[in-house]
């Protein structure tokens, strides 16, 4: 060993900062300034410089989209299953709902679209949350189930009782002004609400989120409500998927049955367990690996089944705790040379 190196020892690069404290960060430096700040950064410019990437191929653009509206399920799915403890299968009732009061908000008052995707928005939460209010006592698998029956069951009453447009659905909804437009609402909504969860579960209301996960019935001794906790995670949770369903109906300028799809529930499931569950930030991965897979594979009509089947199996088996996880205990192992 040369003396130059005997004078010098590696140290984790996070150090300093985990010395301080874990979670609020103490910063005094640059380097550790910058360290903090690079996986935020290169999530957002990724995402901004995306569409100019893909400009040459607007199809491609176009499943950028896609790739977004699947990214705010999966957040939200991500965020009830792993903050809160209620697994819900009812992504496909988020989105037809959202995206048939946007497309009525547009069709019957007039209400541009720009305006009618937030109205759409909040009263979509608020028609969610009220649906699965009798269902919040339920937990675990059960919650699950039920959840699921929502959007079977919207979609064959709609059906049946040849109601909100029938089988035809709501026709001449207006377009968003272009794909710029399109694109960047789609990405900078995906952004701060990505981020403002990531905010939220770290303040007081998430303990109480995180405890009615843990222990309801402690949480419940201590004098909380827990019903009104339960409600308010899913109407967050559902505004997010309903804020993806009005968005689409713009995209698509109509409203219909197939916005009940069980793929809006079961493709957020997967790209959590691709991204990694509990980061936020991972089914935003996953969505960005199997969206673009699913299209790759759209020639092959059912078989793409059997794709996200192995995918999903190989992840299960080999890495069990996502892609996110894995990339994140990386990247707090990184070493520098220190002086002694």
């Amino acid at each position: 060993m040369s003396d130059a190196t005997r004078d010098r020892r590696k140290e984790r690069v996070d150090r300093g900062i985990k010395v301080r404290t874990d979670g609020v960060y103490a910063i005094s430096s640059w380097r550790e300034m910058s360290y903090l700040l690079t996986p935020r950064l290169t999530l957002i410019l990724g995402m901004m410089l995306l569409p100019l990437l893909l400009t040459a191929v607007p199809y491609w653009q176009k499943v950028l989209s896609i790739v977004c509206i699947y990214s705010l399920l999966a957040v939200s799915f991500d965020f009830l299953a792993h903050y809160v403890g209620l697994v819900s299968l009812g992504g496909a009732l988020y989105v037809g709902v959202g995206a048939y009061v946007s497309a009525y908000l547009n069709n019957w008052l007039g209400v541009p679209p720009l305006v009618a995707i937030p109205l759409a928005t909040v009263i979509g939460g608020g028609i969610c949350t009220l649906l699965l209010w009798p269902c919040l006592p339920l937990r675990g698998v059960y919650f699950a189930i039920v959840s699921l029956m929502f959007p079977l069951l919207a979609a064959r009453l709609i059906e049946a009782l040849d109601i909100l447009g029938g089988t035809d659905g709501v026709m001449g909804v207006d377009g968003l002004a272009n794909r710029w437009v399109e694109q960047y609402l789609l990405i900078i909504c995906l952004l701060l609400l990505l981020f403002g969860l990531r905010r939220l579960v770290n303040e007081d209301v998430g303990l109480v989120f995180r405890g009615v996960k843990d222990n309801d019935q402690a949480v419940k001794a201590s004098g909380i409500n827990i019903t009104t906790y339960k409600a308010l995670a899913v109407f967050i949770a559902s505004s997010l998927g309903c804020l993806a369903g009005a968005a689409l109906s713009h995209i698509y300028m109509w409203a219909g049955l197939s916005q009940f799809a069980l793929d809006f529930s079961i493709i957020p499931i997967a790209a959590t367990v691709v991204g990694g569950g509990g980061t936020l930030v991972g089914p935003v991965l996953g969505c960005l690996i199997l969206v673009p897979i699913s299209e790759l594979l759209r020639d092959f009509g059912t078989l793409r089944i059997a794709v996200y089947a192995v995918i999903l199996t190989a992840f299960i088996v080999f890495k069990s705790e996502g892609l996110m996880a894995y990339a994140t205990r990386k990247y707090n192992q990184f070493e520098r040379w220190k002086d002694i």
